[in-house]
């Protein structure tokens, strides 16, 4: 037990055990936040347990979905004095001992980490958020496979992943709006102005064409062979593309829509409904099926001829090649460009010899890595290079 200095007792360090308990749930604080919850929690005092709460979720929690993790770890550790001796439960009047309520993973594997065995703390191997990583290690998870992992490192990957953006240029929409240049002026807005200035005529607006989010089709290969990369470009795909119109599909041996998963703002809460909703997951691959599906069932999805779609499998398939073939076709007549982000590309030398893998890579419009964090990050970078090429070749 940390004893503190006799002017202050152990808030700080306690306030700084809650906020590192908070990253090792994906909370993004860091140093600055936490020194502002230990001058909140001085200024608000110790003796009313839900004023504490409020001052320490103020300056502590600045996204929507971090709301609820926040809650379920300041209630868990301010009930249980053994499990956050190290983390202010000490410093407050017990509370009346009840069931909990479930609590996400999230906030499962901080107390977990909080825990010490009999023998002294616990000795995993595992990688947190604000422990003492050394350079080697940052640089060594960043280009790591996803599927050479260990159960901790996958954790904290899975908590990185959603926040590295996926962000595409805009493109001219048909709706018109006034602006300085254009190809016809915008008369409406002419009068508008020239009536502000008793008649006259300053200056001609145009009529600009407005700027809008790419609509996204996002095709997720949920079989054996991706079981390792499945979950983690789910939770990538969730925060990445909520700037843009989505429709995410996970395919196996049948196409399974994703769409009421992904909106939910919690990660977690769109990995649940997604494991529930998907039900051939870690099975085989029959890819020209699960398009015939799309064609049949959800064609709107592609909004005219606008839309981009990310493929993202390894290309396995065990469908006919020629009832793939043509499924491909339809799908790129009816889209913007069509991305193929194969996982097997981390291998040098990768050529695909499979059935399924050699339609894809005639047919895509580009083929991309998507094995670690560091092709993630560059991800919105290498659609935006394919994107202004026509080679249907090019390998990033």
């Amino acid at each position: 037990m940390k004893l503190g200095d006799a002017r202050s007792g152990k808030l700080p360090e306690n306030i700084i055990g809650f906020g590192r308990a908070l990253r090792r749930a994906g909370v993004p604080i860091d140093s600055q936040r936490m020194a502002l919850a230990i001058e909140a929690a001085r200024l608000v005092g110790l003796e009313r347990k839900d004023d504490l709460h409020a001052a320490l979720g103020s300056v502590l929690i600045n996204r929507q979905q971090d709301i609820e993790v926040f809650d379920q770890l300041f209630s868990a550790l301010f009930r249980n004095p053994e499990l956050a001796q190290q983390l202010l439960a000490q410093m407050l009047p017990k509370v009346r001992q009840g069931q909990p309520p479930p609590r996400k993973a999230r906030v499962q594997e901080a107390l977990a980490a909080t825990k010490k065995t009999k023998d002294g703390p616990r000795q995993e191997s595992e990688i947190q958020l604000d422990a003492a990583m050394t350079a080697s290690d940052r640089q060594r998870l960043h280009h790591a496979d996803f599927a050479t992992l260990n159960a901790s490192e996958f954790r904290l990957i899975e908590r990185l992943v959603r926040d590295i953006p996926l962000s595409l240029a805009p493109v001219h929409g048909r709706r018109t709006r006034a602006g300085l240049r254009g190809q016809r002026p915008h008369w409406p807005a002419a009068m508008q102005h020239a009536g502000r200035t008793e008649g006259e005529l300053l200056w001609l607006p145009q009529r600009a064409r407005q700027p809008q989010a790419l609509p996204l089709l996002v095709l997720v290969d949920v079989s054996g062979s991706m079981e390792r990369y499945a979950r983690l470009l789910l939770a990538f795909l969730h925060q990445a593309t909520r700037a843009h119109p989505r429709a995410v599909f996970a395919f196996g041996t049948d196409l399974t829509d994703l769409r009421p998963a992904f909106k939910h703002k919690d990660t977690d809460r769109m990995l649940e409904e997604a494991n529930q909703r998907i039900a051939d997951f870690a099975g085989g691959t029959r890819l020209g099926a699960s398009l015939s599906t799309l064609r049949e069932r959800h064609a709107r999805c592609l909004v005219g001829r606008r839309t981009v779609v990310l493929l993202i499998s390894d290309g396995l398939d065990t469908g006919e090649p020629a009832h793939l073939k043509s499924e491909v076709l339809w799908l790129k007549r009816h889209c913007r460009q069509l991305f193929w982000l194969n996982p097997l590309l981390r291998f040098d030398g990768y050529a695909p010899l499979a059935n399924g893998a050699q339609v894809l890579h005639q047919h895509a419009d580009g083929m991309l890595a998507v094995h670690n964090l560091s092709k993630l990050e560059d991800l919105a970078q290498a659609i935006s290079k394919l994107m202004k090429r026509t080679s249907n070749s090019l390998i990033f």
